[in-house]
């Protein structure tokens, strides 16, 4: 699919936005920090609502940290999150990462955290990516990989929410599976010098399991993804109904565990 027929899976609904505000550097860039000082420039593409943005930006500061997303309405996310944490070393930034608005050799890192599942040619976004980037500088990304998620106890409208985000995802142009693709894409962009990493996270205390399950069963019924399903022919409002309804009974399980696996690619450039 061409990159300006893809759709965003997730969308920005309040369901979403809950769950993607709980990300933070540590969560969820934790293989990066360790390569990152003070004074560096940083390239964040798709940043979402804009909280891992921040905390790279405090690190790095004076260094300035670039945000981009794909238009005005998705990077006003960020742009609140940045104003309302009085952060001032980073700029916000709409450009397409398939052809990114920056010159040659502009970034010393350039990161994107759950991106390349949902653009519809990932090989070329990463081949921009390094473009933007210093020699020397280091081009960075994760990505979860929901062929490998798994949870306790078994629960059948859980399997059936996998099948359906699998394939309301790739019908949107995306690869729900990315993570196990990533050092392969990277590779084939032009990457030589590519480490590969994996981590997790894992939800089973009650908070994290109402936090968790409860953002999915709301965005089972209210999201773009639910609107897309709709839409596409793929689940009926009943199935939705349905698997919601699993997710809550799953939230309520004591013993409830769900874990997700995500890959890891940082290039020396």
């Amino acid at each position: 699919m061409d990159a300006d027929e893809t759709v965003y899976t997730h969308g920005h609904d309040e369901s979403v936005l809950r769950n993607h505000r709980w990300r933070t550097a540590e969560n969820s860039a934790g293989y990066l920090l360790p390569h990152l000082r003070a004074g560096m420039t940083l390239l964040d593409v798709g940043c979402g609502p804009g909280t891992i943005t921040a905390d790279l930006a405090g690190l790095l500061a004076p260094g300035v940290v670039t945000a981009v997303e794909k238009d005005d309405e998705a990077l006003s996310l960020a742009r609140n999150e940045f104003a309302r944490r009085g952060i001032v070393n980073v700029a916000a930034v709409v450009s397409d990462v398939h052809a990114l608005d920056f010159p040659d050799d502009t970034f010393d890192v350039v990161h994107a955290h759950q991106v390349l599942q949902h653009v519809g040619d990932p090989v070329q976004a990463l081949r921009e990516m390094k473009r933007v980037c210093k020699p020397g500088g280091i081009v960075a990304a994760r990505d979860a990989d929901y062929g490998t998620f798994t949870w306790f106890p078994p629960t059948p409208e859980l399997d059936e929410w996998l099948t359906l985000y699998t394939a309301v995802a790739r019908a949107n142009g995306g690869e729900p599976d990315a993570g196990r693709r990533l050092r392969a894409w990277a590779h084939e962009a032009g990457l030589g010098d590519v480490a590969t990493t994996a981590s997790t996270w894992c939800f089973s205390s009650d908070e994290d399991r109402e936090w968790w399950g409860g953002s999915w069963a709301d965005r089972s019924l209210r999201s773009a993804y639910a609107d897309r399903a709709l839409a596409l022919g793929l689940a009926t409002e009943a199935d939705l109904d349905r698997i919601a309804a699993g997710w809550r009974a799953w939230v309520r399980e004591n013993d409830g565990w769900f874990a997700l696996l995500h890959s890891e690619i940082l290039c020396r450039v």
